[in-house]
């Protein structure tokens, strides 16, 4: 058992933090943290306890927030409050985004998968390209089994 799965059984009460409108996604060594209300006042009340929550967790269990890796992502939509939130957790600023990757998913504030589609593109081209040039000097069986091979694993 390596230092992940340690790490892993040591989070894992981590979601239990949760409350109603807010989940707590664990994946490997990354944590999300998912806060929904319609109503403003209410959602900044949320996001202010959790952030206190998580806070006096990790100071509970000997671990630190690294607020230059945390940063924040509001979905607008197009009826929707257009609010530009400021989130610090005694004095320690979080830094708003447009998009994030979660799970290999690119998510933007909109919603739509523009930027995901198009790094999937630059993948798929860079892919293309390589099997263009190296068809030349390969069977056509080989060829099948070295891709197959590389995107099974």
């Amino acid at each position: 058992m390596g230092p992940i799965f340690f790490f892993l059984i040591y989070i894992n009460d981590l979601p239990n933090l949760a409350a109603i409108g807010t989940k707590i996604l664990l994946y490997a060594d990354d944590t999300s943290i998912i806060v929904t209300s319609p109503n403003l006042e209410y959602f900044e009340t949320k996001i202010d306890n959790i952030f206190g929550d998580i806070n006096n967790w990790f100071k509970v269990n000997q671990l630190i927030l690294n607020y230059n890796k945390t940063h924040h992502l509001q979905f607008n939509m197009k009826n929707s409050w257009d609010y530009d939130m400021k989130l610090n957790y005694l004095g320690n600023y979080i830094t708003s985004s447009s998009n994030t990757k979660l799970l290999g998913l690119i998510i933007d504030d909109s919603l739509s998968w523009k930027a995901h589609i198009d790094q999937m593109m630059s993948k798929l081209n860079t892919a293309c390209f390589v099997i263009r040039t190296i068809q030349a000097i390969m069977s056509p069986e080989t060829l099948r089994w070295s891709i197959l091979h590389t995107y099974i694993q």
